[in-house]
């Protein structure tokens, strides 16, 4: 593992943690999906992905603080739609601090831990 002394900043570290955190959730996770190709409405969300409007908008609101996501207004609609280099910094940033780090095999497991 980097040591953190060898990162730009300890900041990255603090900015990892956040990201992190804001994919831990499922249901952001779902909405990640569901906006990384098109835009679409917190009502459209949340009938997609049966939950309630406001846990939707929960959800919206922690994904756009970190940069995950980006809304326009278009009339009296909020469109939602997911940043791709957000979430290229999050792989970045676990690739510095994990070096070496592949994408798991077909299995899901590209080693075998503790053998």
């Amino acid at each position: 593992m980097v040591e953190p002394e060898d990162l730009d900043d300890l900041d990255d570290l603090d900015d990892l943690d956040d990201l992190l955190r804001a994919v831990a959730s499922g249901h952001r996770r779902h909405i990640l999906v569901r906006v990384w190709d098109r835009e679409r409405s917190a009502g459209d969300l949340a009938e997609l992905l049966e939950l309630a409007p406001a846990s939707v908008s929960e959800h919206l609101r922690v994904l756009r603080k970190h940069g995950l996501v980006a809304m326009r207004v278009d009339g009296t609609f909020r469109l939602y739609r997911a940043v791709p280099e957000r979430l290229g910094h999050l792989v970045e940033l676990l690739t510095r601090v994990f070096p070496g780090i592949e994408p798991a095999g077909e299995g899901g497991h590209s080693q075998e831990v503790g053998g």
